[in-house]
């Protein structure tokens, strides 16, 4: 066990004995796991499937070997299904290795830079064992706070999915309806996407009544008379991008399903505007 410099934090020189120093390469379908038990020099290896049930079972095996003794676990991330597996177990204590961190170690080593999950399941723990002062153990927050943090991270997923089906949408527009990119400043709003979900087409807009238009923008907090107006009148005078009916038809039906993403994105993300 290395020593614990006198930089360390108190809550890591507050560390227990460790029965065993374990690193879990992950993986989508198996982890690779490196395992080297306190004051022996053999170093174990093996594999399990990403399931609860298969890291149930090597928890207990590891139960039954090292009893309720604690048991240090590196691993390349500090959040994720893995994590929130382990997490319940209360023995084992969870050391994130930063995945920059495990790519320096490994060019160091090898100089083929090739990722090889056992190799690097041995490197975790060999950084577990040997570098463990510069490690910060993930201690776990109450569930309301931890709660807090999934709550945040899926909104900045599902704001980066939007953002990417915004992308999307804007490039298809510019191909055949780009006035729409000129008339309204932000396409993820609800007023665009019901325009677009009931005039797809700049033809199929311009043949509404102007009292059609009127009521839509009404309906839609356009209350500005002058404005709405002006959006009339700048729909009346456009003119179409193209009068290619492949591009017409197979961007619509795209904008459709971008349209319709974006509007349950808002929606989960309890943003509907």
């Amino acid at each position: 066990m290395t020593k614990q410099s006198s930089a360390a934090s108190p809550v890591q020189n507050l560390e227990p004995e460790f029965a065993a120093f374990v690193a879990i390469d992950w993986a989508d379908q198996k982890h690779y796991w490196s395992l080297q038990a306190l004051g022996s020099g053999q170093i174990e290896r093996g594999q399990l499937d990403n399931t609860p049930e298969a890291i149930e079972v090597w928890i207990a095996e590891l139960r039954l070997r090292f009893g309720d003794r604690p048991l240090a676990v590196a691993l390349e991330q500090c959040r994720g299904a893995l994590v929130a597996m382990l997490s319940k177990y209360g023995q084992l204590h969870l050391y994130p290795v930063h995945p920059l961190t495990l790519a320096k170690y490994r060019e160091a080593w090898y100089s083929s830079r090739s990722k090889d999950d056992p190799k690097d399941a041995d490197l975790l723990r060999e950084i577990l064992c040997q570098h463990r002062d510069r490690l910060r153990r993930l201690d776990p927050d109450t569930t309301t706070m931890r709660l807090l943090q999934f709550q945040v991270e899926n909104r900045r997923k599902l704001v980066e999915q939007r953002t990417a089906l915004s992308n999307r949408l804007t490039d298809l527009l510019k191909l055949y309806y780009p006035q729409i990119l000129l008339w309204f400043p932000d396409i993820t709003t609800l007023l665009v996407g019901d325009l677009l979900l009931r005039w797809p087409t700049l033809l199929e807009l311009q043949k509404a009544k102007t009292a059609t238009l009127e009521n839509f923008f009404h309906q839609h907090n356009c209350r500005n008379q002058p404005q709405v107006e002006q959006r009339i009148e700048q729909i009346r005078q456009a003119i179409p991008a193209t009068q290619d009916e492949a591009v017409i038809r197979s961007s619509q039906g795209m904008v459709r399903v971008y349209v319709e993403q974006i509007a349950v994105s808002f929606r989960k993300n309890g943003v509907f505007r």
